[in-house]
């Protein structure tokens, strides 16, 4: 995998047109909510990448934009470019089967099946994310998009491998799945990666795609849940990234139709401030009360909430009331006189990585 573009030739063709926005991926503090959606144009390490808002047949303002893109940050520019829409014949891409469960299959296997069809689909070099992932859509619609990914049969980027995985795995209620984000920073600059975390028969593992075929899938071989996460840590180490933050979410439901959204970001650990004796604690504890079931979702159905560190959001209680637990856990040490920022300015991107 390298950083640079590859040949559209997988693309559909342009239709209509649209408007567009953009949106920044500046630091941001922690924030208790999810704050979904997908960007039209966006920073992935300084370079730029866009968000097909536009459906199919991709509409033509998005069509030579993405042409554009690629002539600007592929190698040969231009002459790629030119090479591939002059083209008189190229050959019709092939169209991968989606996986069928067999009840002959182990769950090892299935997994397996599931990303080698997420691999088939290939990863997305083009600069241009082909499926827009809101958020903080309702799961049905989801889905909806993930059925979209299986009929177009295009090129796909992390964000994009999640929800397919979900969509791939639903019907199989021994497979827990859960979301598991990574903020790393290299030579200065910010960078985000989503995998989906599995979690069947006492293993860990993981689905996604990546640039790197140490930050996608992992065996379903992970006694718990910190050993997984410290051997993503490990592997981000390799291209001299600094694991910065990592955000887990809670199970996902198996139900296609359910209106609840993703919970993306339930856990929220400061890994460069915390000791890994520390964060192993943590990210067990986290895993006990997942598998217990006993953790909620917060934002399903309340507005977001902005809290300083000591301060409750509850109503005040009489002295012998117990004090309301909190659904959003964040490990992230308290830094004192610091103010939580406006949750106003704070957006979230969809997750990549350009390593």
């Amino acid at each position: 995998m390298t950083g640079s573009t590859s040949s559209a030739h997988h693309c559909p063709h342009p239709k209509g047109g649209k408007g567009t926005r953009s949106r920044s991926t500046h630091a941001r503090s922690v924030c208790l909510t999810n704050n979904g959606g997908s960007e039209e144009e966006d920073k992935e390490g300084g370079v730029l990448f866009h968000v097909n808002k536009s459906g199919f047949p991709i509409d033509s303002h998005t069509w030579e934009r993405m042409w554009m893109h690629v002539a600007k940050v592929h190698p040969k520019g231009g002459e790629m470019v030119g090479s591939i829409r002059n083209a008189v014949f190229l050959a019709k891409p092939s169209v991968p089967p989606v996986p069928n469960y067999r009840i002959s299959m182990s769950i090892p296997e299935w997994l397996h099946a599931v990303q080698n069809y997420m691999k088939t689909l290939q990863y997305n070099h083009t600069g241009t994310q082909f499926f827009e992932i809101r958020k903080m859509r309702p799961l049905s619609g989801l889905m909806e998009t993930a059925k979209e990914m299986t009929r177009e049969s295009l090129p796909i980027k992390c964000l994009e491998a999640v929800i397919l995985g979900i969509y791939l795995t639903n019907g199989q209620p021994s497979i827990e799945r859960f979301p598991i984000s990574f903020k790393t920073q290299f030579s200065g600059n910010y960078f985000h990666h989503v995998v989906l975390g599995i979690y069947c028969n006492g293993r860990y593992g993981s689905l996604g795609m990546s640039r790197r075929s140490d930050l996608m899938d992992k065996p379903l071989t992970f006694r718990t849940l910190s050993d997984l996460i410290f051997d993503f840590e490990d592997s981000y180490k390799k291209y001299l990234h600094t694991v910065k933050k990592v955000k887990i979410g809670l199970y996902v439901p198996h139900e296609p139709h359910s209106f609840q959204p993703i919970e993306w970001k339930q856990l929220v650990l400061n890994v460069t401030k915390m000791m890994r004796s520390d964060l192993r604690k943590e990210l067990e504890k986290y895993a006990r009360d997942l598998r217990m079931k006993i953790l909620k979702p917060t934002s399903a159905h309340s507005p977001p909430l902005e809290r300083s560190r000591g301060k409750s959001l509850s109503p005040r209680r009489r002295p012998s009331s117990p004090t309301r637990r909190l659904g959003r856990r964040d490990k992230s040490p308290a830094l004192p006189n610091k103010k939580v920022a406006d949750l106003s300015t704070l957006n979230e991107v969809g997750y990549q990585i350009r390593i």
